[in-house]
């Protein structure tokens, strides 16, 4: 809300006045929700230079979520008689911090979600009738100052999600009205939790939000002393060692989140005692032992998070259904086995169900009655058969995602109590397209037949995620699947798919990963995908792709490809020269060093927890074997045009590719000699040049590839000495048989 008062004298009193804005603003009322392009603070009259001393009484200013930008106006921060100021939510509006006077009455600062920059000055700790902090998820950099712990009447401090380096001052110690502490998201200095003493101390803290801060060792009992805490996390830290015992007295305690750690130990029973809790997340951690009972007691739980520890034993899922409260059940990649037999018991609240490897062996019956269904994983278990009609038939209209693969599915129900008169035979029915909201639908390595059903587009405009690789599908890939514009991933490999790509792909802007491997699609190379702005991987090995990959229509194309697989196909002609020099992601080193993956958020009503990451996976013909690759490096760059009838020589233009880290030109009828531009390809590990007809002596600048672990030249008509030094010195024989007039000392063995 965008709202500002201004204390005019009326005769003998006070009145609140809002201005007029101007031109860009409404001229009556007080909200800017709706300003067309938004409300610039530079040019808008209500903050220009002549305006300014009008606003010398003005008290309150709240422009939050109102779509400013440009930049914040310093002085602003100086209007002699300002005690709120909040522009929370503007993540366009940029400024700085100024230097704050002693005599400023400003009780509370809210820049939150704002791209303000630069360092905290030390002059804050001149606002001493400062009450609440708020400056999260801002551009803000450097340490923090000491003079910060001269806020005497401060209770909400929130510096999450900046850059702030160094060490957290031990000044925050004389804090001691601090009920609201968030100093998560920050690289700090690695420090161990008991460092932080001071924290410790402060008997009034009610939040405590201590997220990714590089702290290490122990949590100490000390935490014990603060019996007022509502919500506590350390999430994303590097802890060791059991939860204290202390930690019972917590007993106000809503929120406990120890995520991401190294915490073992079991669950301590007295968690009982903790009758407040709405949110349990112990995931990623090395907890081991079984499950306690007491955890059926907690009635309040509304999130229970256990994935990725040790826990093992039976589960008997029906323990849970006394939660009635509980929204969020993720138990998955455990040593659990679970077990189910209630389908009359009904959880009014669950939305969320991960029980990734959990053993199970058939559909939890209690899911029948869960209609507000949003996410559902039981995947990697040994759940045989058919899918059941419930999960199809419509009952799950807020499904977002969905991930039954890896289990021994061999079809759907063929009871459908819709339309008795559609018998089916193992393929995808009209149910699915049910799934309208859908963000992630993954069926993939199991037995599924039959055709893919136009239905499917009814869930094209929500999806994210489509994986149904490892099946027995055939037929052609309807076009109407794409018409949505959220697909980021596809993966249909591994099936009996016929026909051309679809060329509604080509709608699809956000398309990361297209994955068609391993069908028997017949078509020419798809230069048309070359205008998807984030397409890093593209892969059609082993289909019927034919003739001559043209020279592109337009340039720039494929911009941000990473990875081309078109090997085991039927292209002709000469290598694609031009597109090579339009593959610009291809050419840097530089990059991410994070994985491919598609961040599944959470639905609004569930912002306190996430589902996690759903990672792109491949396999790829690499240093002369076949690698699944679970995860992808985002740098990972590889180009794979082996086993086709591609002719001619290979452009010199790949040696600009630098960031290569795997090129495959074998099995073609390439000729003419071995470009010396590949010894610019610095980070190369793996060469296959074999089975071609290549001539010429082997390149001398190759031996300067030190990253070079696989080569393969095998199987041509080189001439010459092979080089010796550096890498070449580890290759043996088997990398250059095949080339009658090559000679040299070859390794056999290394």
């Amino acid at each position: 809300m965008c709202e500002w008062e201004m204390m005019v004298l009326i005769g003998d009193g006070l009145k609140a006045r809002p201005p007029m804005l101007g031109p860009k603003g409404p001229a009556h009322g007080n909200r800017a929700r709706g300003w067309g392009k938004g409300f610039d603070l530079v040019s808008n009259p209500v903050f220009g230079d002549q305006l300014f001393p009008t606003l010398s009484s003005l008290r309150r200013l709240n422009m939050d979520v109102c779509d400013l930008h440009g930049i914040f106006p310093p002085a602003i921060f100086h209007l002699p008689k300002l005690q709120y100021l909040s522009v929370d939510d503007n993540e366009d509006l940029t400024g700085h911090l100024p230097n704050f006077n002693s005599s400023s009455p400003l009780k509370e600062l809210q820049l939150g979600d704002t791209s303000f920059y630069g360092e905290l000055p030390a002059s804050i700790g001149n606002l001493r009738s400062l009450e609440m902090l708020d400056l999260n998820s801002c551009n803000l950099t450097g340490s923090l100052p000491m003079l910060i712990g001269n806020l005497p009447l401060l209770s909400y401090l929130d510096i999450g999600h900046n850059n702030f380096s160094g060490s957290i001052p031990a000044s925050f110690a004389n804090l001691s009205n601090l009920k609201n502490l968030d100093v998560g998201m920050n690289p700090f200095a690695a420090q161990s939790a008991s460092s932080l003493s001071w924290v410790w101390k402060m008997k009034k803290l009610a939040t405590l939000n201590l997220w990714r801060i590089n702290l290490y060792g122990e949590i100490p009992p000390s935490i014990g002393n603060l019996s007022q805490l509502v919500e506590l996390s350390f999430f994303g830290n590097q802890l060791s060692g059991t939860i204290p015992s202390q930690l019972m007295n917590l007993t106000q305690l809503t929120h406990l989140e120890l995520l991401t750690n190294q915490l073992s130990g079991s669950i301590p029973s007295w968690l009982v005692n903790m009758t407040q809790l709405v949110v349990l997340d112990l995931s990623r951690n090395k907890f081991h032992g079984q499950i306690p009972s007491s955890i059926y007691q907690l009635q309040n739980l509304q999130v229970l998070r256990l994935f990725e520890n040790n826990f093992s034993g039976t589960v008997e899922l029906d323990n849970f259904l006394k939660l009635k409260q509980l929204e969020v059940l993720q138990l998955s990649s455990n040593r659990l086995s679970c077990r189910t037999s209630s389908a009359n018991v009904i959880l009014p609240q669950l939305e969320v169900l991960g029980l990734t490897s959990c053993n199970l062996r058939e559909f939890p019956a209690f899911l029948q009655t869960e209609k507000d269904m949003n996410w559902l994983d039981l995947s990697d278990n040994n759940i045989t058969g058919e899918v059941p009609f419930w999960v199809w038939d419509g009952r799950f209209k807020k499904m977002q995602y969905l991930n039954l693969s890896h289990n021994f599915l061999t079809g759907l129900d063929r009871y459908y109590p819709i339309n008795p008169l559609y018998m089916l035979t193992g393929a995808l029915p009209p149910w699915v397209c049910n799934l309208s909201k859908a963000v992630t639908l993954d069926l993939s390595s199991n037995n599924l037949t039959g055709e893919l059903p136009n239905c499917l587009g009814n869930i094209s405009g929500s999806l994210m995620i489509l994986n149904l690789k490892g099946n027995n599908f055939h037929g052609s890939i309807p076009e109407v699947l794409f018409r949505g514009t959220q697909l980021t991933m596809i993966d249909l490999s591994d099936n009996q798919l016929q026909g051309k790509l679809p060329r509604s792909l080509a709608n699809c802007k956000m398309l990361k990963f297209i994955n068609f491997a391993n069908n028997l699609i017949v078509d020419t190379f798809p230069s048309w995908l070359g205008s998807l702005p984030e397409l890093h991987v593209l892969i059609l090995r082993s289909n019927k792709f034919h003739g001559v990959i043209e020279r592109p229509k337009s340039s720039p194309t494929f911009l941000k490809l990473r990875i081309l697989d078109l090997s085991i196909n039927a292209f002709v002609g000469m290598l694609p020269m031009e597109f090579f020099q339009s593959w610009n992601a291809m050419k840097s080193k530089m990059g991410n060093f994070s994985y491919m993956h598609k961040d599944l958020h959470p639905s609004a009503w569930l912002s306190y927890t996430y589902y996690g990451d759903y990672d792109f996976s491949m396999i790829v013909i690499y240093k002369g074997l076949k690698w699944y690759y679970p995860k992808i490096l985002d740098v990972f760059t590889v180009i794979d045009l082996s086993s086709n009838s591609f002719e001619g020589e290979i452009p010199s233009a790949i040696g600009d590719l630098k960031g290569l880290h795997g090129l495959n030109l074998s099995n073609n009828f390439l000729t003419g000699h071995i470009p010396s531009s590949l010894g610019n390809l610095t980070a190369l590990e793996s060469l296959d040049l074999s089975r071609n007809k290549l001539w010429g002596q082997i390149p001398t600048k190759l031996i300067e590839l030190r990253f070079l672990s696989f080569l393969n030249l095998s199987c041509n008509n080189l001439t010459g000495y092979v080089p010796k030094g550096k890498q070449f010195d580890t290759f043996t024989d088997d990398s250059f048989k095949g080339n009658t007039r090559l000679c040299g000392e070859f390794i056999s063995t290394k």
